[in-house]
């Protein structure tokens, strides 16, 4: 036991030595109230956490430990639950500084697309993406974007800030975005630019170029053209772009699911104003000694115990992602597809109330936030769902065989695609496939006579279904996004819904 905590507990037992027993040969006070057995303590109380002791109503010194030891406990577990979105936007862009993306910079765009040696949140290995972290301290940033892209910026707590290219203000045309530090009391330019103020210094920038034709050069080639970031002090010089092709490379992107992630958490409160975050976000880091210009350096006692919150707040999350017990995840109540936009609000709001365990599924499974994510309009933005189990609701089995059938026809404007990922890290699955899914802009995938399309995932593809196939890996679990770009009117009403994983052997 602390020593602060020795001496709460001996001035409480002295308090307690002078309070006369009333009933224990004690007269009853001249005074007296009717006292409800609701608002007392008994003397002995059996708990989750053990027995706890009082002597009329004061815990005592065994009780005052075991209540502390939880309430840190309690509080680490909620740390980590409510403060994964600040952990996974810093974990973005310490990993891309790491591969040299170096903010306000340098630009990263996978080239020759994407592939699982890079570690990132359901990203998609079928279209090239682009990716820069903004930090807005030194003054406002410039960022030119190409036209024809789509994409979202997000600040250091993944609140959404803007969209760009087609759901943003430059509605896909391409043109010059700045964004303005909190606090910035200098002048701004009265035009030429789509001006976002961030309530944060680090955001985090990243869009895709839509391939035509199968011609990803050409869409690389397109968006180097014009691409661009640099301060606003610069921006009658602009320095040359520079971007680093991340195709290929090893590096994470993934918040720590250990200690660490208290670390990354302190590194965002100690970068971001004191004002970024709400003050009960905030209130809740400072109780567990994340403190804004306070070195976070727990004992050995709370060390522990934040140790152990980390595992507990760890196993929450998995179990809001893959066994959610909030039926409005569901698509529909035949199906296994879930959404991870509960209620379509990109803030998780219903009604005033903050939907703490739908901000945890989005946010432990997924990157990026964005209204156009969570509610697309019909032939505009792009739809997702995700599938962690069969059509019997189990686990789906890297060393089994499953189809699934799209019925025709699939209400895309655009293109759909399916990805495969890795229970453990939520990124792209390991395997010999270098896209670890397919899309329907893939040359040879087959139709069914009806117009249908059914894809294959195992391990091995079955005879004639390589153009259909996905490959997973036995001794793996796995999960998958379907996803709809430029999503049609009979995916909102659900007059359309996909099939299911269907196991085959």
């Amino acid at each position: 036991m602390t020593r602060s905590l020795q001496l709460v507990a001996v001035a409480l037992l002295g308090l307690a030595a002078s309070i006369p027993a009333w009933g224990q040969g004690q007269p009853e006070p001249k005074y007296s109230a009717k006292v409800p057995a609701d608002i007392t303590t008994p003397d002995t109380v059996q708990t989750r956490i053990g027995t706890l002791k009082f002597f009329d109503g004061l815990p005592d010194t065994e009780t005052v430990q075991k209540v502390y030891d939880n309430l840190d406990f309690t509080r680490g577990v909620e740390a980590f639950l409510s403060g994964i979105p600040a952990a996974s936007l810093y974990a973005a862009c310490e990993g891309l500084s790491q591969a040299g993306v170096k903010r306000n910079v340098s630009i990263g765009i996978f080239e020759k697309l994407m592939d699982a040696r890079s570690l990132f949140l359901t990203a998609q290995s079928t279209t090239p993406y682009v990716l820069s972290c903004l930090d807005l301290k030194d003054g406002p940033v410039v960022v030119e974007v190409p036209p024809g892209v789509l994409g979202p910026v997000d600040d250091a707590f993944f609140r959404f800030v803007t969209d760009v290219g087609l759901t943003g203000p430059d509605k896909g045309n391409g043109g010059k975005y700045l964004f303005v530090p909190p606090g910035y009391t200098g002048e701004l330019p009265s035009s030429g630019y789509f001006i976002a103020k961030s309530p944060t210094y680090s955001n985090l920038i990243f869009y895709r170029a839509f391939v035509k034709g199968g011609d990803v050069a050409a869409a690389v080639k397109g968006i180097k053209a014009s691409a661009r970031i640099y301060p606003l002090s610069a921006a009658g010089n602009p320095p040359p772009q520079t971007f680093v092709d991340l195709s290929g490379m090893q590096f994470n992107t993934i918040h720590a699911n250990d200690f660490h992630f208290y670390e990354e958490i302190n590194a965002v409160i100690q970068n971001e104003p004191a004002d970024a975050f709400d003050p009960e976000i905030v209130g809740l880091f400072a109780a567990i000694g994340i403190k804004k210009g306070q070195p976070f350096a727990p004992d050995a006692r709370m060390k522990g115990i934040l140790t152990d919150a980390i595992a507990v707040g760890n196993a929450t999350a998995r179990a809001i992602v893959f066994a959610p017990r909030d039926e409005r995840v569901k698509f529909y109540p035949d199906r296994q597809w879930g959404t991870a936009f509960i209620g379509g609000s990109y803030e998780f709001l219903n009604n005033g109330e903050r939907m703490l365990d739908a901000r945890t599924l989005m946010h432990y499974y997924a990157t990026g936030i964005t209204p156009a994510m969570a509610f697309s309009k019909p032939g505009t933005g792009s739809a997702y769902a995700y599938a962690t189990r069969d059509s019997m609701g189990r686990y789906l089995d890297g060393g089994k065989t499953y189809k699934i059938t799209l019925p025709a026809p699939i209400p895309v404007a655009q293109f759909w695609s399916f990805m495969v990922y890795d229970g453990q890290t939520r990124s792209m699955l390991e395997t010999d496939q270098k896209l670890a899914g397919l899309d329907s802009n893939q040359p040879g995938i087959k139709k069914n006579p009806d117009g249908s399309v059914t894809v294959w995932f195992a391990p091995k593809a079955p005879a004639g279904q390589e153009a259909n196939w996905v490959q997973t890996m036995p001794g793996k679990g796995w999960n998958t996004l379907l996803r709809l770009y430029g999503p049609l009117e009979p995916w909102f009403d659900k007059t359309w819904k996909p099939g299911d994983f269907e196991l085959v052997d």
